[in-house]
């Protein structure tokens, strides 16, 4: 592993953190066996970046409030920023991001970003909370963006592994638009049979496949009858599920919030899915991974 990393272990995972991003790196079993993406450069280094203050990319890579313009990256700048660890215990870490002039130049809004990591047993549980620490309402997205093995290391092929959602999901779904990042205006048929989605390399030519009516918060990944993931959302509504096509993973990415529309030019207030925070108020979202016998 990567020196600077932390690491957190129960009885039967153990995780590894980096405080750059606060990105969970590495999810290991009893036996050591990683379920999660290799990070293989060819493919995507990226392991599990967490997407604040946007989910997706602006359009112009520019928003738009109270008149002025300000630049920002694709998934926001927290990815890219040293979270302090405000907490370490054997099986828990807490990391924190704090506004300072260099996020104010580009966001304008006083924030605090906890992320917390807990082992209970085969479970990790994910926790970030957002709060507004200013004096004027809060415009902001958050999302997740674990990249999870694929296959995953109990012997299945990578063709034998399937989402299943906890319910169906017939709705149609969205996909990246002409203009490169943004969401298309159209919808397409939805790829999943009932409540099982039988992924392909090939379904990801395009990019991401994006649930914006998506009825389930929680789902399974994994070969039947092989040891399988279960990931719970209970705070995210939306979800994106991606990989550069080729590659061993496969990332799911529970969202609040997503990119802009193609052709979108509105203040941060009209922009889809935004979340209005007052003053001192805080929001909450969970992301868990169970591994299944």
């Amino acid at each position: 592993m990567t020196e600077g990393l932390i690491t957190i272990a129960s009885g039967a995972l153990t995780a590894a953190i980096n405080p750059l991003g606060a990105e969970l790196w590495s999810l290991r079993d009893a036996d050591g066996r990683e379920l999660m993406t290799d990070a293989d450069e060819r493919w995507w280094t990226g392991h599990a970046p967490l997407l604040f203050p946007f989910v997706g990319r602006l359009r112009g890579d520019v928003f738009r409030v109270d008149g002025a313009e300000y630049g920002q990256p694709q998934h926001g700048f927290a990815r890219r920023r040293d979270f302090a660890l405000a907490e370490q215990a054997a099986d828990r870490a807490v990391f924190r991001l704090e506004s300072d002039a260099e996020s104010l130049a580009i966001y304008p809004f006083a924030f605090r970003l906890d992320m917390r990591f807990a082992l209970h047993g085969a479970k990790l549980e994910m926790m970030a909370t957002v709060a507004n620490s200013g004096g004027a309402d809060m415009p902001f997205s958050f999302g997740y963006h674990p990249g999870f093995a694929w296959p995953l290391p109990y012997g299945a092929t990578g063709e034998d592994h399937r989402i299943i959602f906890e319910k169906d999901e017939p709705a149609p779904i969205r996909k990246v638009g002409s203009e490169p990042g943004l969401i298309a205006l159209e919808s397409v048929p939805s790829p999943v049979v009932g409540n099982v989605l039988a992924p392909t390399h090939e379904m990801f030519a395009g990019d991401a496949l994006i649930w914006d009516d998506l009825a389930s918060r929680s789902l399974t990944w994994g070969a039947p009858g092989t040891p399988h993931l279960k990931i719970d959302f209970p705070d995210t509504p939306w979800l994106g599920i991606w990989q550069k096509p080729g590659a061993h993973y496969l990332c799911v990415e529970p969202w609040a919030g997503m990119a802009d529309p193609v052709g979108f030019d509105g203040d941060v207030w009209e922009k889809p899915g935004i979340i209005r925070l007052p003053p001192g108020e805080r929001r909450d979202f969970r992301m868990d991974v169970e591994l299944m016998p």
